[in-house]
């Protein structure tokens, strides 16, 4: 929605950009636009501050630059369904269903099973993913995992492949990032569990089917709907014990946490591995929920894959590691940072339907005011977030560093 709210905002400013007081005619923007036309990576270096207007009518400019760039970049690879990153490929099939909404597109990522076998066998599984579920409305896409090991869905290349999907299929498709759903089955079901705790904040709800966790936490899925689909007598693995372990996990987390963790376990009776179809509830029930882009509270539990960024929170390049932990809660014009463990320094990143920059921001770490000021909107803030992410339903204006030495 934001991102529709900005182009009309940005087709009024412009058809009064005559006006001398518009964001339109500001220096900044002047020498945002000459920047994006002339040289964009100088972008990164223009800090000074901006006013509401500004920083919107920025983004807008910035998300449209961004998008033409990948528009013209990934045309080929978009139309030739097959990604391309470093040594790998990620192909895929992806079909409509219903009508658009204004909104655009709901978009289903749904991972085949199969995994440590032959590429032909797991070449059926992605082909019977292509038709196993079919939403009331969306766009449906089934990929074909890069690999043919066990760990098809949860090595670090496919979060990095599953995101510029997201963003491809935003330029190409129009989808509503805010509508943004994961499932899989067997092997995928393996992937959902790793894949959505480390990727919830780009994600509206989740559904895992018929597969195990490894070494995953639900910790991280504290603001994204999940559910778990899985046979009672689906025993190889112990798949069905730890699918009611999670469940247990996941009520004991709502429990405590009641405003999150949102899920919904059913344990199929008398069904094995192969459930007939009765999980494809699950694809209505992920349906009904949009994604929370910006929570009251972000629980931030790090994997063996790891990310700098998640919800309104970073951590510096190359300083994220593995169980690293940070719980946060915003309220009003107070962000308190109530654990972080394995984290040496903390950005909180924000923007106006958060919170109002042009007041000043409390940080409170360990009970103590850390920071109390304004935190500018910045062109450069804006630029790194799109940069990371082109997504204006999901992007922000300021920053704030926090040291938790």
């Amino acid at each position: 929605m934001m991102k529709k709210i900005l182009f009309y905002s940005l087709a009024i400013l412009v058809l009064f950009g005559c006006q001398n007081n518009s964001p339109e005619s500001s220096k900044t923007i002047q020498s945002l636009k000459q920047m994006l036309a002339e040289n964009p990576e100088s972008i990164a270096d223009l800090n000074g501050e901006l006013i509401k207007e500004e920083s919107e009518f920025a983004a807008q400019l910035i998300n449209e630059h961004l998008t033409s760039k990948m528009k013209a970049e990934f045309q080929s690879q978009w139309q030739n369904e097959t990604l391309e990153l470093g040594e790998y490929q990620l192909k895929y099939k992806y079909k409509k269903f219903g009508e658009k909404p204004p909104e655009g597109w709901s978009l289903y990522i749904s991972m085949h099973g199969g995994g440590n076998a032959r590429p032909e066998v797991n070449d059926q599984q992605w082909a019977n993913q292509q038709k196993l579920y079919e939403p009331a409305e969306g766009i449906y896409m089934a990929p074909r995992a890069p690999t043919d090991t066990w760990n098809l869905w949860h090595q670090d290349h496919i979060d990095e492949f599953f995101t510029r999907f997201i963003q491809l299929a935003d330029v190409f498709e129009d989808v509503n990032t805010n509508r943004i759903y994961l499932t899989g089955y067997s092997a995928g079901g393996d992937g959902t569990y790793q894949l959505a705790p480390r990727m919830a904040d780009e994600l509206a709800a989740a559904a895992m089917m018929a597969g195990h966790p490894n070494d995953a936490s639900p910790l991280g899925l504290r603001n994204l709907p999940f559910t778990i689909h899985m046979g009672a007598e689906d025993a190889a693995y112990k798949r069905n014990e730890i699918a009611a372990e999670w469940g247990a996990k996941l009520d004991e987390l709502k429990k405590d946490d009641p405003e999150g963790y949102i899920h919904d376990v059913q344990i199929h009776e008398g069904m094995g591995h192969w459930m007939e179809k009765k999980d494809t509830v699950a694809i209505e029930w992920m349906a009904q929920f949009n994604r929370v882009a910006y929570p009251d509270k972000v629980v931030w539990k790090q994997s063996g894959v790891t990310h700098n960024r998640f919800y309104w929170l970073a951590v510096p390049e190359g300083e994220a590691v593995n169980n690293a932990e940070v719980v946060a809660t915003r309220k009003g014009q107070t962000i308190e940072i109530e654990k972080a463990d394995l984290v040496s320094e903390l950005i909180i990143r924000l923007n106006d339907e958060m919170l109002d920059l042009d007041k000043k921001v409390n940080v409170i770490v360990n009970g103590k005011s850390v920071f109390n000021a304004i935190a500018p909107r910045s062109i450069a803030t804006i630029w790194k977030s799109l940069s990371e992410r082109n997504d204006l339903e999901q992007f922000f204006c300021a920053e704030i560093n926090v040291s938790l030495e």
